[in-house]
């Protein structure tokens, strides 16, 4: 008899610690999520997420372009007289102050990023992915352009 109570009592703490455990993660789920997402104040009115993105002018938006990654100083004519290629022209002009630029056409924007990243394109055909805001691009990624 008194063995089929120490099994009881073995099964019956283990489903309250099973239960307990469930009950603790439940609750730290339905938390994570009110952080996430709060839900609005009232019904009908948009709540933060949505706020955000009505807020966030279309300029915000990450654009992609493609030309040219020159320096500011020389833009898409590196001049021969220095014989250097226009990588070598690039990197140079930047460690002398200029900064890395994009020319897309018609159009030239200076590149704000990681200059490590913008090393590796220097002089090269690359599709710049950032926000644009007038004529700077702020580069979330850059990749050579085939």
């Amino acid at each position: 008899m008194k063995a089929n109570r120490v099994c009881i009592e073995i099964v019956a703490l283990g489903s309250a610690i099973a239960c307990a455990l469930g009950l603790l993660i439940a609750t730290l789920g339905a938390a994570a999520v009110a952080v996430a997402e709060p839900p609005s104040s009232r019904p009908g009115e948009p709540g933060q997420a949505e706020a955000a993105q009505a807020r966030e002018s279309p300029s915000d938006r990450q654009q992609t372009h493609e030309g040219m990654v020159t320096c500011s100083r020389c833009g898409a004519k590196h001049s021969p007289d220095l014989g250097k290629t226009a990588d070598d022209c690039t990197r140079q002009c930047v460690r002398g102050g200029a900064a890395f630029a994009l020319v897309d056409g018609d159009k030239t924007y200076t590149l704000h990023g990681d200059l490590q990243l913008l090393k590796r394109v220097a002089g090269q055909r690359a599709r710049v992915v950032g926000v644009v805001r007038g004529n700077t691009i702020k580069v979330a990624s850059v990749v050579t352009a085939n």
